[in-house]
Formats: structure tokens, sequence, C-alpha cells
């Protein structure tokens, strides 16, 4: 199982942007389905984007048009590209596997936090 190890948060004013890396110790191209997750205080763990192998993507509505989730198999990582980011977005942003997720048997790494703040 690789691991997978977030990177890229930080403090942002509104309107900003914001690049996210999920780094994999090991080969992603056998993974069909990457995502990114996030988890706001007091509110449970969301996912916002995910991508298949072939590229296909989706994404929850809260972040459509303003998140762009890409992957790189070669390099074994996972992009997030935030733009226009607002307070709402800030938590503390995850990547992981959904399948393995929804089943249980994936844990959650440290994340990566990202705060929206004038």
């Amino acid at each position: 199982q690789v691991q997978l190890v977030e990177s890229g948060g930080g403090l942002v004013q509104p309107g900003g942007s914001l690049r996210l890396s999920c780094a994999a110790s090991g080969s992603i191209f056998s993974i069909d389905v990457m995502g990114w997750y996030r988890q706001a205080p007091g509110k449970q763990r969301e996912l916002v984007a995910a991508i298949t192998r072939g590229g296909s993507t989706v994404y929850a509505d809260s972040v459509k048009g303003r998140f762009t989730i890409s992957r790189d198999n070669a390099d074994n990582t996972v992009y997030l590209q935030m733009n226009s980011l607002k307070p709402d977005d800030t938590a503390v942003y995850y990547c992981n596997v959904p399948r393995e997720v929804a089943a249980g048997s994936r844990s959650w790494g440290q994340g990566t936090q990202v705060t929206v703040s004038s």
C-alpha cells in the first residue's frame, strides 16, 4: 500500500490561489481513482475532487469551477490547483484512494492546512 504525503498548504487571502501536491511512495498507475478530501473545524471530512487514471474528473459543487485536480502517473503525484479561494475553503486537505477509504482499508496522512483569511 503506497503512502501519501500532502504538501503545499498555507495562509492565503480571499481570492488567492494555492497548489497542493500529494506525493506517493510508490506507483499510482494501478490506482484507478485518486481523490482530495478536506476537513474543516467541527465538520466531517468531505471529498472535494477525484480523478481517474485516464484523467476524468469530478468535483464537489462547492469547488466546481475553482479547483482543478490533476495527476502525473509517471511522477506518482496528484495535484489540486485551488483558485478564487474563499474563507469557507479553510480546512486540512488530504489525498487518498476513495475506494479504499470507503472500504475502511486506508489510513489518513497528516494532511496540509489551508487557511483563507484576510
